[in-house]
């Protein structure tokens, strides 16, 4: 769709830079000089489609063709952490390597929810989900960082129940950067087994923010210094009691007895320290 688009507009600008001395080349320049402010695109929409009409020259008639694609669009991909981190990894890469301008939202519930709470590449180490029965044993994977080497992808990891204006923030940017964007959304989910239902999500994506069980950052190329850490840094002595707030992971106690599920939710802990350290290196390392 978005390569579509782009023929489309390319064929748009085309006709209007070798028509510039028709009599309606004031409003094309007009149109051309806009590029893509799709908010003055859209405000000149109705003199531009009027002025073709009117025209005298059969050459700009085939913008008629293309009435609808006279504003710009905005092309979103959505869709959940087992398709972003698992099983199409291969083709969001392949778009996140490229230079089209969409933007990716990634709902991250940390399992393939679809099908009832399977494992996947996005599920942390000792949750509970199927195939996972006794806790996962390998840490989360840690798509941020993978696609901010790339040093051409806006990236923006977010918990709207931990700062609403950070989400915000992040959509905005994405949308302006002109590339392949992608928001990591953090989503608790049913499969979660949080205590006091999902009714509490918002609170519990806020305290997995406090705690380092998620981090918010924005990366965005345009800048000198293009990460920021949106999130205090994490009181890693509360992360513990949260994993027992789901009962993906306070199950592990009745299931393997206390001493050995805490070595596993230590594990869990450690790997998310390891990815706040080697953010916040990364963002040191960028200067």
């Amino acid at each position: 769709m978005a390569i579509a688009q782009n023929f489309k507009q390319s064929r748009i600008y085309e006709i209007m830079e070798n028509n510039l001395d028709s009599d309606c080349g004031d409003i094309f320049k007009r149109y051309l000089d806009a590029k893509d402010d799709r908010d003055a695109q859209r405000a000149m929409k109705d003199e531009l489609v009027a002025a073709v009409k009117a025209s005298k020259n059969e050459a700009v008639k085939e913008l008629l063709r293309y009435e609808k694609d006279l504003v710009g669009k905005s092309v979103w991909i959505i869709g959940g952490d087992g398709w972003a981190y698992d099983i199409g990894y291969g083709g969001l890469d392949h778009v996140m390597a490229n230079n089209l301008n969409v933007n990716v939202l990634v709902l991250d519930t940390e399992v393939y929810s679809n099908t009832g709470g399977q494992s996947s590449k996005a599920t942390q180490s000792a949750a509970i989900a199927k195939f996972a029965a006794g806790g996962k044993a390998t840490a989360k994977k840690d798509m941020g960082m993978i696609f901010m080497q790339y040093g051409t992808v806006y990236v923006a990891s977010v918990a709207m129940g931990a700062n609403r204006q950070q989400t915000i923030n992040a959509m905005i940017e994405a949308e302006s950067y002109d590339g392949p964007s992608i928001i990591i959304a953090y989503s608790p989910c049913q499969a979660h087994g949080i205590k006091g239902g999902l009714e509490n999500h918002q609170l519990v994506q806020a305290k997995a923010v406090e705690c380092g069980y998620t981090t918010l950052y924005r990366y965005d190329p345009r800048k000198e210094h293009p990460l920021t850490i949106d999130s205090k840094e994490p009181k890693f002595e509360l992360f513990k009691d949260f994993l027992k707030n789901e009962n993906r992971y306070a199950q592990l106690i009745q299931l393997k007895g206390e001493e050995v599920a805490d070595e596993m939710f230590e594990k869990t802990r450690q790997d998310a320290e390891k990815r706040y350290n080697r953010l916040v290196n990364f963002k040191n390392s960028l200067g």
